[in-house]
């Protein structure tokens, strides 16, 4: 009953909830990790001159940004701090556009659904306006509320997406931060840490 701009709306309701879930499950199930803890452990490994130890660590969990970062980081260990400083930039370079990948095509996608359901309710109101000025008396009733009845639910239909995206949107991108601010905090940590390693010979 909301005519036309129905259909656009639940193509973007579809393509909003795919690339919500996609994100999440992305964010949260593959590149989330505690990150203290992962880092407590590859320290302890680093002062005990257990390298390789650790190398495997981060193998173990290589799709988590934080360990792949810490990973190109440890692969250096041997070599100079520039080399180390330089390998753990690459790694940052490649994951942090990862993280906050399709993040922004949320609030797209929900400011697209309510923005079809205005228009569909601009749509709806000239159409019942339309109605009024040339329908035969007998049926204006009928029309009039065609018309209002397309406006209502294509506005419900445009806010019932946006409002879900837009929450799923903010948890997302604060879940994004978490993992960015910590990949940045612990491959400065690991940085200095090899650094100091590498100075003390």
């Amino acid at each position: 009953q909301g005519g036309f701009f129905m259909h656009p709306i639940a193509l973007c309701a579809v393509l909003g909830a795919g690339v919500m879930v996609e994100r999440f499950i992305f964010l949260f199930f593959r590149f989330n990790i505690n990150g203290g803890q992962f880092f407590n452990q590859v320290q302890k490994l680093v002062m005990a001159n257990n390298i390789d130890r650790a190398i495997k660590l981060g193998n173990a969990a290589d799709k988590a940004a934080l360990a792949r970062v810490m990973k190109a980081g440890l692969t250096r260990a041997n070599k100079s701090e520039a080399g180390i400083a330089s390998a753990i930039e690459e790694a940052l370079l490649e994951v942090t556009p990862a993280i906050s990948k399709r993040i922004s095509m949320i609030a797209a996608i929900a400011n697209i659904a309510t923005l079809l359901g205005l228009l569909g309710t601009i749509f709806g109101m000239i159409e019942a306006f339309n109605a009024v000025a040339t329908v035969a008396a007998d049926q204006r009733s009928q029309a009039l509320a065609k018309g209002i009845s397309i406006a209502i639910n294509t506005t419900g239909l445009g806010l019932m997406v946006a409002i879900p995206l837009l929450a799923a949107q903010v948890f997302i991108q604060n879940l994004a931060k978490k993992i960015s601010d910590e990949v940045d905090l612990y491959a400065v940590k690991l940085e200095n840490l090899l650094a100091a390693r590498v100075r003390q010979g």
